[in-house]
């Protein structure tokens, strides 16, 4: 008989060879703020400071595999070796702070070559510093009136999934020990996986296996050269919430494929692939997404959208809905909310030496 206590969201949690040290993540968000994607001071502070703050984990924002695959001219890079340098230096302060450092590696699609805090984010041309052509499942554009994508050819799909493998091993060469594909939001990897974005005849569309070939590929492309003992997860937008379209059936059963191919966590968030599309927003909102999958599947997965109440994020654990829960805005507004909810929950708190006294 099992009598051991229930997890909970202090609770350490180890995956292949690594330990967290608690069930929080910081999640990937977007910060816009580099030059030919080189991270610099801002990311140090910016994911430095979470990392003091408490959290078991800091990933990166979506970090551009391809030039071309930058949701902004101002995105964060892993295209080639010379980001490595500036990486090391932020990913090693994270893991002087007990955190486990990672990358949410990501390709845009064709929801690139956007204005990110420039004036709304909307389409930029080459004035302003945006770049054609941009790249998709199928030739057709995000929204009426947004650029018309080119649809990848083999030999493009191919470069992609390379490219995707080559941010893997950067990932690693820079002291990273996590790394995330992001195949949620409207981005080129959920685009194959959608039957809105999706309309190939070919083998990457039309049948649910051939829509998840691609990201099949770039998860066994990756797990080829990340190390066996680094634990590999994968963002999904969990449903479209749009008719005809991705569901959270389908969800589960591309975690059901991709877990014998060496994913070990699905981190379960939703949309972002239509425009105009009215989601129930709401604290926990996405949580019985990450708790069916987990449920019907046995993978690991991570639970988010709009956590602010230790309360809450910590009963999901406790409740077998989730594994860990990956905060974003909140962690933005207080970057030491682990630090706080371990004090309002009763558990020893990871407090930094240096604020002890403040604490």
């Amino acid at each position: 008989m099992n009598t051991a206590p229930p997890s909970h969201l202090f609770s350490p949690i180890q995956i292949r060879d690594i330990t967290f040290r608690n069930r929080i993540g910081v999640s990937p968000m977007c910060m816009y703020s580099c030059s030919d994607g080189f991270a610099n001071d801002w990311h140090m502070v910016h994911l430095g400071c979470r990392a003091v703050g408490g959290a078991g984990a800091v990933l990166t924002e979506a970090i551009s595999v391809l030039p071309e695959g930058r949701i902004s001219p101002d995105d964060l890079g892993i295209w080639k070796d010379d980001h490595v340098e500036n990486l090391d230096r932020v990913f090693r302060f994270i893991s002087e702070q007990g955190a486990v450092p990672g990358t949410q590696l990501a390709h845009a699609g064709r929801k690139a070559s956007t204005g990110g805090l420039r004036g709304g984010g909307g389409p930029v041309d080459e004035a302003q510093g945006g770049w054609s052509p941009i790249f998709s499942a199928s030739a057709v554009p995000f929204a009426e009136g947004d650029p018309i994508p080119v649809a990848l050819d083999p030999a493009g799909i191919q470069r992609v999934v390379q490219a995707f493998a080559d941010g893997a091993r950067r990932t690693f060469d820079a002291g990273g020990q996590l790394v995330e594909l992001h195949a949620a939001h409207g981005y080129l990897l959920n685009q194959f996986l959608s039957p809105l974005s999706n309309f190939r005849t070919d083998a990457y569309g039309g049948s649910f296996d051939n829509r998840t070939r691609l990201l099949r590929e770039a998860v066994e492309a990756v797990r080829r050269v990340w190390p066996e003992r680094y634990p590999l997860f994968v963002r999904i937008s969990a449903t479209d919430w749009v008719d005809g379209g991705w569901t959270l059936d389908d969800s589960v059963a591309l975690a059901a494929q991709l877990m014998p191919l060496g994913v070990d966590l699905i981190d379960c968030s939703s949309g972002g692939g239509a425009p105009n599309v009215r989601i129930p927003v709401g604290p926990g909102y996405q949580t019985p997404f990450a708790e069916r999958i987990r449920r019907e599947t046995g993978i690991l997965t991570a639970a988010v959208g709009a956590f602010t109440e230790p309360a809450q994020a910590d009963q999901i654990i406790r409740n077998g809905q989730a594994d860990i829960v990956l905060l974003g805005r909140e962690s933005l507004r207080d970057p030491y909310w682990p630090i706080h909810a371990a004090k309002r929950l009763g558990h020893e708190a990871p407090i930094p030496a240096q604020y002890a006294r403040a604490f």
